[in-house]
């Protein structure tokens, strides 16, 4: 076996890797030269400026895996990747304990004006007294996520001896409670936190979360963290709540383009920023080095990989059947989690015709990665899925059922929530995705992409025509709309596919009027 590493890697990840394979360092190496070669070699180790093109891929003839030390992989294309049938893992995890050391980091030179006293100084000024600080014991922290890097800042800022308050609804109660973190809404969050530190992945309900609304709400004296990613904060309106003193400072370390070198941000002296640091540090870069190694020789070895970011091989008798429903199982899920809740307890899958005689783990993983896609940091796959799901105490349960009443084959899922269970199914028409069941109402809808208003109403004269006028007078175009009704003037689903998605105004709005039970906007 041979393995080529095209970029610096950390020597211990190098040394576990020549302790299987015959190992080759070329670094800098350009697109050319690497096309030239790869086709040599059965693993490829990359961090983030190797480009892992379609071209490269075609080229490794005998490429098995390719390994990312570190977590993005956008420098690879994963479904050329796929479609060769070879496996891309990567590292999420090596960088958890930097990443929450530097959020604390942050925290400490927020409160106690640290970069801008050793830029005073070094200007030769003496000013102590303009740089007063606070300190963090007894202070609360509010954190947006409570994944991995989010609970590992909990750990320690309750050894700050600090409160510490959570939103993630999808985190379990008895994991925060072991945390000795507080669950509320990120309302509460907004307003009673005195740091305000961000964890969650970047998703379409993430993007610009703390937006001028969100920065209404927190207190004057509240500083803001962002170690996540750079979308998740409007620039424009967290310099608006700085200018007026709505805020009282920020740590910036990740940025919507990067490198950035020049933002609004920075025209600020009690906004801090950092270049994407989280990671930064020698024990990081050799864990991620020593997880990514250790995954290329499992999978060089016949061995599931832990993190592999694409589905690995499914066998070739099953591809025709299995292959076009993992498509409709993911759409399943995704549904399914924008529907329910809150806090997800229980998953139950059912497989319905000709797909449960196969092995459905790979749908599995399907369904789980719509439910936790934007839930979890993690790229969820046939690998790791329960693993995620265990750790927000989720649990899986599978059915098989051979015989189909409406459908050939049927994909059903209920998530349930609390007391609440929300039931989604789906099938291939024509080979095209159709979600067909949503709770306990019959229906068909095709995801396009696009966005989709749910409502549950009851079926009187009058109220389609309300809710239209609504979207009417916010501008937003219905391409089309679907009805469900468990009977005539009974409980009913609404569905309108949307152009936009409906503003939170519009959908307290179409709340308020008369018999509307619910209004969700979901991405499908």
């Amino acid at each position: 076996m041979k393995i080529l590493i095209s970029e610096p890697l950390a020597q211990e990840g190098i040394d576990l890797l020549k302790e299987y394979a015959d190992v080759d360092v070329k670094t800098k190496l350009t697109a050319d030269e690497l096309k030239s070669i790869i086709g040599q070699y059965e693993a490829l180790v990359v961090r983030s400026q190797t480009q892992v093109t379609k071209e490269i891929i075609e080229a490794g003839e005998r490429l098995v895996v390719v390994g990312r030390a570190g977590v993005g992989v956008d420098n690879i294309d994963i479904g050329a990747a796929t479609a060769k049938g070879i496996i891309v893992v990567n590292a999420p995890t090596g960088n958890t304990i930097s990443a929450a050391e530097h959020t604390i980091a942050l925290m400490m030179a927020l409160a106690r004006n640290i970069p801008q006293a050793n830029a005073s100084l070094k200007a030769g000024q003496w000013r102590r007294n303009d740089f007063i600080g606070i300190e963090v014991r007894g202070k609360t922290i509010g954190l947006i996520g409570l994944g991995n890097v989010g609970s590992e800042v909990a750990k320690r800022a309750r050894g700050l001896e600090m409160k510490v308050l959570a939103f993630d609804p999808f985190i379990s109660k008895e994991r925060a409670a072991n945390l000795q973190v507080e669950i509320v809404t990120l309302e509460e969050v907004l307003r009673n936190s005195d740091f305000i530190s961000l964890h969650v992945p970047l998703t379409e309900q993430t993007r610009g979360m703390i937006n001028e609304q969100a920065l209404s709400m927190v207190k004057p004296m509240a500083r803001l963290i962002n170690t996540a990613r750079g979308d998740l904060i409007n620039e424009e309106a967290l310099a608006k709540a700085i200018r007026e003193k709505r805020l009282a400072g920020a740590a910036i370390d990740v940025f919507s383009k990067e490198p950035c070198t020049d933002s609004i941000v920075f025209s600020y002296e009690n906004i801090i920023v950092t270049p994407h640091l989280g990671a930064s540090t020698n024990e990081a870069q050799s864990r991620a080095a020593v997880e990514v190694a250790k995954q290329i020789i499992d999978v060089l070895n016949g061995k599931p990989a832990r993190y592999a970011v694409n589905f690995p091989f499914i066998a070739p008798d099953a591809l025709p059947i299995i292959g076009p429903f993992l498509e409709v199982a993911y759409d399943v899920g995704s549904l399914a989690r924008q529907l329910c809740g809150g806090q997800i307890k229980e998953i139950k899958i059912k497989y319905s015709g000709e797909i449960a005689s196969f092995d459905t783990n790979a749908l599995k993983a399907s369904v789980l990665r719509g439910v936790l896609e934007g839930i979890s940091e993690e790229r969820v796959n046939l690998v790791n899925a329960n693993i995620v799901a265990a750790r927000y105490g989720i649990t899986i349960l599978e059915q098989k059922d051979p015989v189909c009443e409406n459908y050939t084959n049927l994909i059903t899922t209920e998530v349930r929530d609390g007391d609440s269970t929300i039931i989604v199914a789906g099938t291939l028409i024509r080979g095209e995705v159709h979600i067909v069941q949503v709770k306990n109402y019959w229906v068909d809808v095709i995801p396009t992409g696009g966005y989709f208003l749910f409502s549950e109403h009851l079926d009187r004269p009058g109220l389609i025509g309300a809710v239209g006028k609504i979207a009417g007078d916010a501008n937003i175009n219905i391409s089309y709309m679907h009805l469900s009704r468990l009977k005539p003037r009974g409980q009913a689903l609404m569905i309108l596919a949307l152009d936009e998605p409906l503003s939170e105004e519009a959908k307290k709005e179409i709340l308020s009027l008369r018999d509307v039970y619910t209004a969700k906007v979901v991405k499908l």
